[in-house]
């Protein structure tokens, strides 16, 4: 074989081999500092997956939940979860709901520290914000949009804390609100003032002030119930009884009250059978209820034990 004939099939076997290398490798880019691979972006199908700034730690959730060395080779883990009292909104007004709610982070001690983030629905994924403090053993209540006209992007976070200077060994009973609006642009989450036209005064409503309807219940676990017919009703009475309207029966009994502490107790009701009716959950929701407050939505949420929820009425 010639000389001519060796530098061809050389050639020949060169590009082949450049042919193959493009293929099995990824394409790159050329950029002002030289070239990079194009490496595409996973898109994050939910806010339970997106990623969120959490006192200025990157913290990715993987299904609602992230854990991760408190540090490098440590054995105490930092563990943040999804908690829940959800509320979806179009912040950014391009077509598509976007959500809040609420996170929690254990570091390896005593405290659970409860957040307020949001993720924007985009195009190519949820993308989420830097997370807003509420506050250490806490009590979640609701999550809601103010309702007001003038100020359709806020965000109102209702929970239970504790008086100044209590110990972390008492119940939370002081009820609170904070009032968030979420910049787009920075993706930061800022208190705003409340008081709003037609914003309620919480210090000033009274358990027996209306007839308070049953809106729906929210468990820690994430569960929403909500009535399937609007009949469930429940009134106060100042002699320290009540009675309630269901889908099916009527309901009475007594209450006590210590400090925003409430129980029901000596429940009776008609004996008529009603397919479907919710009213059996009703009652077992209010038998587990030990305390309540009211939210300047003009709300009355009543805490479930062990802080396993809330039951909210208006």
């Amino acid at each position: 074989m010639n000389k001519k004939a060796t530098y061809f099939i050389l050639g020949a076997i060169v590009i082949i081999i450049a042919f193959v290398f493009l293929i099995l490798y990824p394409t790159k880019k050329t950029t002002t500092t030289g070239t990079l691979p194009v490496v595409a972006q996973p898109v994050v199908h939910s806010p339970k997956d997106a990623t969120y700034l959490i006192d200025g730690q990157s913290v990715t959730l993987v299904n609602g939940v992230s854990s991760v060395p408190a540090a490098p080779g440590s054995a105490s883990m930092i563990t943040t979860r999804y908690f829940g009292n959800e509320v979806t909104n179009d912040f950014d007004g391009d077509g598509r709901q976007d959500v809040a709610f609420i996170l929690t982070q254990e570091t390896g001690g005593s405290g659970t520290f409860y957040y307020v983030v949001a993720a924007l629905n985009k195009l190519d994924g949820y993308v989420g914000s830097d997370a807003f403090f509420l506050g250490d053993r806490i009590a979640p209540q609701t999550t809601t949009m103010s309702g007001n006209p003038d100020t359709p992007n806020v965000i109102v976070v209702n929970y239970a804390d504790r008086k100044s200077g209590e110990s972390f060994a008492v119940a939370p009973s002081v009820g609170s609100s904070k009032w968030l609006l979420l910049d787009t642009k920075t993706m930061k989450l800022g208190q705003v003032a409340t008081n709003f036209e037609g914003e309620a005064n919480p210090s000033t409503m009274t358990l027996g002030m209306k007839k308070w309807n049953w809106v729906h219940t929210l468990y820690g676990n994430g569960t929403t119930v909500t009535p399937k017919m609007p009949r469930f009703a429940l009134t106060f009475k100042s002699d320290k009884t009540f009675s309630a309207t269901t889908d099916c029966n009527g309901v009475g009994g007594e209450y006590s009250l210590s400090g925003n502490k409430i129980t029901f107790s000596n429940m009776i009701s008609t004996m008529m059978y009603c397919d479907g009716s919710q009213e059996q959950d009703f009652v077992t929701m209010l038998n587990q209820v030990q305390s309540y407050m009211f939210t300047s939505k003009g709300e009355l949420v009543l805490g479930l034990k062990l802080d396993s929820g809330s039951v909210v009425f208006n």
